[in-house]
């Protein structure tokens, strides 16, 4: 029996009161999320549809006919001049209080309401599931032949960074982009964070630390294990891959899900609060492409910074093994985002990020002013897509790192600050010195497996507390306007 397509448009409604606008986002996208899944229940059961079944994604917009009456130390919460923004929403109860707190800053800088209503982009079949169920294992051979005749499906055209990379160009009488992210952009990045890290996105806190070994990520466990045995820890619960979660025991202490028999590609680890400004620590494993794929898609969820905590190799004689390397500029050789970001684009240090860092070395070293100089320096970091750039002609590589005045060399750092840069998220670096290739310590097991013991402890505990002081610091202070380009969005 052939089932309906066709449902009634609602009309769009505006609204001063931020609350009352996400309300109406979320039942826009219920709404049309529980059509697709009707309709797609029916269609693997044996039901023909009457026609092609499609919904759409809800959308906000912004008009304003003047300038923001904005205290010009924000970066976000306003558009750059008069006109009409458009974005186009997905997930908003996983956003809810990202969005709640993005209109409330665009219509108190405005004074004009938000337009809410349903778009004209389809939402595709496959995330109308958010929960990672595959879709197609529940369609004989024939049904799923006919899948993309029915439904529509993720279309990479909708999904590009022309946004954030600066060269979105609307056409005539076309709104200007309210956010840096489509709905089917941000819902791309959400069903590929799930493959890749293990554990759904919504677990993800606000303050990401990625590391480039598991040494970390054990040392990460065990003391978020410690923080679930203290009833006084600021943290409410800790996540790992699977979703297995573990209660503070303030809470209860309970254990639920399974870990996973095999570790995704990189797996992610939570310690969370119930405002989301916990800590996620991912291992990246080794390699700028890995730095640029999990930040591209960790970057929808609009973390409030991220850092690189790992290691490195030290380029000057004077430094030790176990030293740590501020970065304060990176030369990029990773290549990587070269088409996204040209290399000409210098990727600034962030002071509020660099203080935090340099304040969090001294409180856990116990070391300060010139002796926190015995054991930390700050400079510029070099990374690069060879790991075996010792076996060629070495003199040509360490002359540039020379004439750029690097004092480290690594695989991810300068990715991972070039991305956050690109998407608007504070950034920063805090390397360990491993071994020094250049001065006859290269890294072999015996000596990397004593260096690991001795060190990942201390150079966590830093980027916890680093991460914590970020956090105290308040999200206006923290948003710095150097990441705002000449015509920004928005929302932050």
């Amino acid at each position: 029996m052939p089932i309906p397509t066709v449902t009634t448009r609602p009309h769009p409604e505006s609204f001063l009161d931020p609350k009352a606008a996400l309300d109406r986002v979320i039942a826009l996208y219920d709404g049309e999320i529980e059509y697709l899944r009707r309709h797609f229940r029916a269609f693997a059961e044996g039901d023909e549809p009457a026609g092609r079944v499609r919904a759409f994604y809800p959308y906000v917009a912004l008009a304003t006919h003047s300038f923001a009456r904005v205290d010009t130390r924000l970066s976000y919460g306003f558009v750059s001049a008069p006109g009409l923004y458009h974005t186009t929403i997905t997930r908003p109860d996983l956003y809810d209080h990202y969005l709640l707190e993005q209109f409330r800053q665009l219509i108190r800088n405005h004074g004009q309401p938000i337009e809410v209503g349903v778009s004209s982009t389809p939402i595709p079949i496959h995330f109308a599931f958010p929960d990672g169920i595959h879709i197609e294992a529940s369609l004989t051979t024939d049904r799923l032949r006919n899948l993309r005749e029915i439904f529509d499906v993720p279309d990479l055209a909708l999904m590009d960074d022309s946004i954030v990379n600066g060269t979105f160009e609307p056409k005539a009488g076309d709104p200007h982009p309210l956010a840096l992210f489509t709905a089917p952009r941000t819902d791309y990045s959400l069903h590929r964070l799930r493959h890749y890290t293990g554990t759904s996105p919504e677990h993800l806190q606000n303050y990401v630390i990625f590391t480039n070994y598991q040494f970390y990520i054990d040392q990460f466990v065990y003391h978020a294990h410690e923080m679930m045995a203290d009833p006084e820890s600021a943290y409410d619960s800790f996540v790992e891959p699977g979703n297995r979660q573990t209660e503070n025991v303030r809470r209860g202490g309970r254990i639920s899900g399974e870990a996973l028999a095999r570790l995704p590609q990189m797996p992610a680890y939570h310690l969370k609060r119930g405002d989301g400004s916990g800590i996620t620590m991912i291992n990246i494993g080794v390699g700028p492409s890995n730095a640029k794929t999990i930040t591209d898609h960790v970057a929808v969820l609009r973390p409030h910074a991220w850092l690189m905590l790992g290691h490195c190799a030290g380029l000057r004689n004077t430094q030790r093994l176990g030293d740590y390397v501020l970065a304060h500029g990176y030369v990029r050789e990773d290549h990587v985002l070269d088409a996204d970001l040209p290399i000409w684009i210098p990727v600034p240090a962030l002071a509020e990020v660099q203080v935090a860092l340099e304040q969090a070395v001294g409180e856990v070293t116990g070391l300060n002013g010139w002796e926190l100089k015995s054991v930390m320096r700050t400079g510029t970091v070099a990374t690069i897509d060879n790991r075996n750039w010792e076996l060629r002609d070495h003199r040509e590589p360490v002359q540039r790192f020379s004439q750029s005045r690097a004092i480290a060399l690594d695989m991810e750092s300068a990715t991972i600050a070039a991305n956050g840069f690109r998407f608007r998220v504070p950034y920063g670096t805090l390397l360990c010195v491993s071994d020094k290739p250049l001065h006859g310590e290269i890294k072999l097991p015996g000596m990397a497996d004593a260096f690991y013991r001795s060190q990942v402890d201390q150079h966590l505990k830093i980027g916890i507390r680093a991460m914590e002081k970020l956090r105290d610091m308040g999200l206006e202070r923290l948003h710095s306007r150097k990441l705002r380009s000449f015509t920004e969005v928005g929302f932050q």
